[in-house]
């Protein structure tokens, strides 16, 4: 698991944290059954507060994501692959707003966005 922060970015260090490993797990990178790093191992490892880590998990087991043992550490939960799908398909339904709402902002019509959609699928 490679987390990266940036100092530039308007989001938080927790919220740049949380959406990187959940995009891990929803992207299959982490699969069920994998541990993640303690608490304070991944505090020590990315340079940030133990709290920041703590309140990272506990979203994670708020969604989860994962499931943490006391004891034994935190784990990518077993959510069934529905589960997984569900909340990816969320997470794409978000991107798709922003990209209708930046479309309506530069002015395109919805048939200009299907189309340059189209032509960009195409060329995938």
């Amino acid at each position: 698991m490679n987390i990266r922060i940036s100092n530039a970015s308007s989001d938080p260090i927790y919220i740049q944290i949380l959406s990187q490993i959940r995009q891990s797990i929803l992207n299959g990178e982490l699969t069920a059954g994998d541990s993640l790093p303690s608490i304070r191992q991944l505090a020590k490892d990315l340079q940030v507060s133990v709290i920041t880590t703590k309140r990272v998990y506990e979203e994670l087991e708020k969604e989860q994501l994962i499931d943490s043992v006391v004891g034994k550490g935190s784990f990518v939960s077993g959510a069934n692959q529905d589960f997984i799908r569900e909340r990816r398909m969320k997470q794409l339904e978000s991107k798709l707003l922003e990209v209708i709402q930046e479309s309506k902002e530069l002015g395109m019509s919805s048939q200009d966005l299907i189309h340059h959609l189209t032509l960009l699928l195409e060329e995938e």
